[in-house]
């Protein structure tokens, strides 16, 4: 059975039937964590904001909110599950991966709403609605941005070496990735930072204290942080979901024997896993 399909199953088992259709009470958002920045010393321009229109002199100097996330829900009027999902991202993405895929066709955000769970799908610092910050003065390094080669061959739609150009590319046998829609996927990818690790886990860490108890459900990049905020507050997370986590110290380091009654479900490309920990997952793949 492949990996993705005994996800789905092992889920199944924490939630309700899938129903046909739901109820929402209420759809809403919000923007959490980050902190007040502070500009000086940059130089005034002339900036012409519309096309024959006046030219404004900007000064860039001043405060700004920065390193916030930014987190979509939706509440049912009558969830069948006892705790709502949060639902996190993986590198150079954003929440757009819960929603609606590629090809047009519903996303686990309606599939966990049907199956009555109120849902939270977030942006994380730096990207989608949370936006980002100047950079050098604010953001210390440039942003990073994913080819399709890379989409292509670290998501193994294909394996490496099969991706030449848009015109040359072949797939594994058998792929479960509608290709036809590749095109639209690399259109959901966004500029990454390297450097704002730190200022995600306090926003999530915050995003926990504020929307759970919960299930949380995390993919690639997103996995670290979902485990260290689960390991920060046992007490909120009431299961926990990663989905080929991105491979970090963490598994090693942390105390996995705090999370002792908390479900863990780990999902990589070789098997399913449930109530484990990472500790050994030396093949997770790098980060994503």
């Amino acid at each position: 059975m492949k990996p993705i399909t005994k996800l789905m199953l092992s889920m199944a088992l924490l939630a309700p039937a899938v129903a046909p259709a739901y109820e929402v009470e209420e759809i809403g958002s919000f923007h959490i964590g980050g902190r007040q920045a502070t500009l000086t010393g940059a130089p005034p321009r002339d900036v012409q904001f519309v096309p024959g229109g006046l030219v404004t002199r900007v000064d860039p100097n001043g405060e700004f909110e920065v390193e916030q996330m930014y987190v979509q829900y939706v509440k049912l009027t009558k969830p069948q599950a006892r705790y709502p999902m949060l639902m996190w991202h993986g590198g150079g993405l954003t929440g757009v991966t819960w929603e609606t895929k590629p090809d047009g066709k519903p996303g686990w955000q309606q599939y966990f709403l049907k199956a009555g769970h109120s849902v939270y799908v977030s942006d994380a610092v730096e990207r989608g609605r949370a936006s980002w910050a100047r950079y050098p003065e604010i953001y210390k390094t440039e942003p990073v941005f994913r080819i399709k080669k890379e989409a292509w061959e670290l998501f193994r739609i294909g394996p490496d070496g099969s991706y030449t150009d848009s015109n040359k590319r072949t797939h594994h046998p058998g792929t479960q990735f509608p290709l036809e829609a590749f095109d639209q996927f690399g259109k959901q990818g966004v500029a990454r930072w390297v450097d704002t690790d730190a200022a995600t886990q306090r926003a999530y860490n915050q995003l926990v204290q504020r929307a759970c108890p919960c299930t949380l459900v995390a993919h690639s990049q997103g996995g670290p942080f979902a485990a260290a905020a689960t390991l920060a507050a046992p007490d909120k997370v009431k299961a926990l979901v990663l989905v080929e986590p991105s491979a970090t110290t963490l598994y090693a380091e942390a105390n996995w024997a705090t999370l002792k009654g908390v479900p863990v479900l780990i999902v990589d490309r070789k098997s399913t896993r449930l109530n484990s920990s990472p500790v050994s997952e030396s093949r997770m793949p790098s980060s994503a």
